[in-house]
């Protein structure tokens, strides 16, 4: 199956997004003895843990736009959504401030626009599926 060139694009995404929550999370465990003794502002188990929960969304996500599900859509608009929350969450409150928030938050919302369009072509070839495929009763 083709895709159009903003699901490629958010498919590709995801997977980095992906790739970098395994490195995260992997690191924090092989890492966890110097983070605690150093104090770090987010415990090593709870990063951990966050890390984890990041990396079977992502691969849930990934999977669903790969085998374009339905539902694929949906979970990418909440996912987007969480993971915003989470980052400037985390950002704001647990780390020291940094000087490029504007490049985080033009990022941001870049990355918000290739999702809008992502849906919507999305739903758009789920609508065109089901138009190819009339269910018989």
């Amino acid at each position: 199956m083709k895709r159009s060139f903003p699901v490629t694009l958010i498919q590709l995404t995801v997977l980095i997004i992906l790739i970098s929550n395994v490195i995260s999370a992997w690191t924090v465990l092989a890492w966890r003895d110097v983070l605690t003794e150093f104090s770090a502002s987010l415990p090593p188990i709870v990063a951990a843990i966050i890390g984890g929960v990041w990396v079977v969304t992502g691969c849930t996500l990934f999977w669903g736009i790969w085998q374009a599900k339905v539902w694929a859509g949906k979970m990418l608009l909440g996912a987007a959504i969480s993971y915003t929350f989470w980052y400037w969450s985390e950002r704001l409150f647990f780390q020291n401030p940094r000087p490029n928030t504007i490049f985080a938050v033009i990022v941001n919302l870049g990355l918000f626009i290739i999702i809008y369009y992502a849906i919507k072509s999305m739903s758009r070839e789920a609508y065109e599926r089901e138009n190819e495929n009339p269910v018989i009763e």
